[in-house]
């Protein structure tokens, strides 16, 4: 896709929601900063972040050719909204032609391309999944987050990126807690021992 941020009609400052990883999870739209200020003081960073995600996801829609209506939405239009901001990544994603390809740390400079990293595009779906149930948009059937080719499309991209990037992405076991013994008591020893 050979779109512009002014194409759509966003700067890189409206943009700053995607890498939070940078510890750029304060940084606010340049629109409603007054409204964002006022509503951000008694939220989570989550909730700011998910508001913040959700109010560029309708300023895309606004700005698409032509605009659509939230209720008009699909799966096909959240892919083309992850594929408009793969140019906005600062995640190193090697060709299986570079020789690079599947290596972890890059000793040396190379062509390929910056695209968003997966747990990022996850995470962004996630919260827009969640503000998009919260705004009463439709039932859970009918949202467009969780649309089969929306999970596809980030299966892919995991695997791919784990590929090119020699990094495994594989579910963190959770911890169980040590299971305590129950605390018995044994019984006295028979008299006449010692």
């Amino acid at each position: 896709m050979d779109s512009t941020p002014e194409d759509h009609g966003f700067d890189s400052e409206n943009l700053s929601f995607i890498n939070n990883n940078n510890n750029n999870a304060t940084a606010a739209t340049t629109n409603n900063t007054a409204t964002t200020s006022a509503a951000a003081s008694g939220s989570s960073r989550y909730e700011n972040q998910k508001r913040r995600d959700w109010n560029t996801f309708g300023q895309y829609l606004r700005n698409h050719r032509p605009p659509l209506s939230l209720s008009r939405c699909s799966g096909a239009h959240v892919l083309e909204f992850l594929r408009y901001l793969d140019q906005f990544g600062k995640t190193k994603v090697h060709a299986p032609t570079c020789p690079f390809f599947g290596n972890p740390s890059q000793p040396a400079p190379c062509p390929c391309p910056l695209r968003q990293a997966w747990g990022s595009l996850d995470a962004l779906i996630g919260r827009l999944r969640a503000a998009y149930d919260e705004h009463g948009a439709g039932g859970h059937a009918t949202n467009p987050f969780g649309d089969r080719a929306v999970r596809l499309y980030l299966r892919e991209v995991r695997d791919s990126q784990s590929r090119a990037r020699g990094i495994s992405y594989e579910k963190k076991k959770r911890k169980r807690p040590p299971q305590q013994q129950p605390f018995t008591t044994l019984p006295p020893p028979p008299p006449g021992t010692s």
